[in-house]
């Protein structure tokens, strides 16, 4: 078993419960964590025989493109899309974080994690 992780993809996206939000947008940064038999692509040095990370970042820049209330539910989506682009992943770990949310004080950050 191997681990691919593709790090700090940032997107712009109109998510939150503010009516607000769904106008200004703001700031995000996803992580990824996919965990998948990489024994196959080591030997053949071959991209069909791995987790494509073009692939997993479309699948997030998809995602955030489409409006969500809240984070957990578009980290699900993710979730979600990941399992169904790639059929030889056996788990992944999704981080939707959201860059100075309205929050009433100064926090750097919000982020919600899932893993399946």
């Amino acid at each position: 078993m191997g681990e691919i992780k593709v790090n700090n993809i940032k997107v712009y996206a109109y998510h939150g419960c503010l009516d607000e939000e769904a106008i200004i947008g703001s700031d995000y940064i996803v992580n990824l964590r996919l965990w998948a038999s990489l024994e196959k692509s080591c030997e053949s040095d071959a991209l069909e025989d791995t987790l494509d990370y073009v692939t997993a970042t479309a699948v997030v820049t998809r995602e955030m493109n489409q409006r969500s209330k809240l984070l957990e539910h578009v980290a699900q989506r993710i979730l979600d899309g990941l399992f169904e682009a790639f059929k030889s992943l056996d788990k992944a770990e999704v981080c939707v974080e959201k860059i100075a949310p309205p929050v009433g004080a100064h926090v750097e950050s919000v982020s919600v994690t899932l893993s399946r």
